[in-house]
């Protein structure tokens, strides 16, 4: 399974796209707004359980538009932007974005005292998650993880050196694009990759230009060397991993898999993770809330309520 992974992804890997998050921009009003450490932080709601919504590379709050209007009435809801996103300035230190963004989202926590929240992330944000859960299952209620994973895939079975030196070479290639390109290739990472529906393609590819372009490559590079499988033996909480899945996507060799198949490879690398369930989508690819927006907010909600329970 690991070398049929390692197929489906190193198109992907080659051409220097993984895991974009981009939408337009959303109409409901915003409660409140500040920033916690390199986080930008958007609050909606004033009661129910809290969630904390984390978008992927490049996202901002607007790829959560319809889960925010969902959960808003029942829950607080803090939608944040990472460093270097959507128009929020890296961070002028420098550094792992990575762990300014865990050390962040800690902070964001303690300073507004949540009280164990769910945390909700999409491609790099639920790779986000999955790492806080690792390290401080004790401040938080949950996870789920949409298509986001310890360990990017099909690298999983690199060593640890070669997985830096992989991604070194795609930061610089990404990093060295000019904002012309970086469209274009976002625009073709959405047609392919992205969405199903070609209009949604081009609707969310543009928001790209809103982010930095070394920030983008800069966490793009420390998430495919990053291996956070070990850390979630620790994360003894409720995870739930919301797998895409798409039949023509993979219905040719080198990337031929069954939806069943793919599930199976998603639970191989949760495998650490005492309480971790893979449930999976279809037709839809990796912006699942976009393609299957009823369905997954569905999801979304089961999980959140077998948690009150």
């Amino acid at each position: 399974m690991n070398k049929i992974g390692y197929r489906m992804m190193v198109p992907l890997l080659l051409g220097f796209a993984a895991w974009l998050s981009h939408g337009p921009a959303y109409a409901q009003p915003l409660a409140a707004t500040g920033k916690v450490g390199t986080l930008k932080v958007e609050r909606h709601g004033n009661h129910g359980q809290p969630v904390i919504l984390i978008p992927g590379l490049e996202g901002g709050p607007w790829v959560w538009e319809r889960t925010i209007r969902a959960l808003q009435n029942d829950h607080v809801v803090y939608a944040v932007t990472l460093a270097g996103f959507d128009g929020v300035p890296p961070p002028a230190g420098g550094g792992n974005l990575f762990d300014q963004a865990d050390a962040s989202l800690k902070q964001l926590i303690e300073r507004r005292k949540i009280d164990k929240p769910v945390l909700v992330g999409h491609s790099l944000g639920g790779t986000l998650a999955l790492r806080f859960a690792g390290e401080h299952p004790q401040m938080i209620s949950g996870v789920v993880a949409v298509d986001g994973l310890p360990v990017f895939p099909g690298m999983e079975w690199m060593g640890v050196d070669q997985r830096k030196a992989m991604a070194a070479r795609i930061q610089q290639q990404v990093a060295a694009l000019s904002p012309g390109q970086f469209a274009a290739q976002s625009l073709a990472y959405m047609q392919n990759v992205g969405v199903i529906d070609p209009q949604l393609a081009a609707r969310y590819a543009p928001m790209n230009a809103r982010s930095d372009i070394k920030a983008s490559a800069q966490y793009m590079a420390e998430d495919m060397a990053a291996d956070y499988r070990p850390l979630l033996k620790n994360a003894n909480v409720p995870i739930l991993e919301i797998s895409p899945y798409n039949a023509p996507d993979f219905s040719q060799p080198p990337k031929a898999m069954s939806e069943a198949q793919k599930t199976a490879y998603y639970e191989g690398l949760l495998a650490q993770a005492p309480q971790a369930k893979v449930v999976s989508i279809s037709p839809s690819r990796h912006f699942v809330m976009l393609d299957q927006p009823t369905e997954f907010q569905q999801t979304l909600d089961g999980f959140l309520a077998a948690l009150g329970d």
